[in-house]
């Protein structure tokens, strides 16, 4: 596998629409509201993590800082996404 450039910006989804595009430049704490309640999006200078969710398992919680391009954070039963975005040398995958 090849090397990837860094993460550039955090865009985050609410029931699929994009609510928020903040840049990897910035620390902010983001709210975002779904079916459950609120989810807490934290972004820190090149890196970003939802910090809080309300959903029962916590895998989104769980999976800690991303901050590759691509990477993704999905709170499923709250309906919200967290994907970091920038440049990566590989833009598709095949098996």
């Amino acid at each position: 596998l090849g090397s990837s450039g860094p993460a550039h910006r955090a865009q985050i989804r609410a029931g699929g629409r994009l609510v928020a595009e903040l840049p990897l430049t910035i620390r902010k704490t983001v709210e975002v509201a779904g079916p459950l309640g609120l989810t807490r999006i934290e972004v820190e200078t090149g890196r970003a993590r939802v910090a809080s969710d309300p959903g029962p398992r916590q895998y989104c919680v769980r999976q800690g800082w991303l901050d590759r391009p691509n990477a993704i954070a999905i709170c499923a039963p709250n309906e919200v996404s967290l994907t970091l975005a920038g440049t990566s040398v590989h833009d598709t995958v095949n098996y």
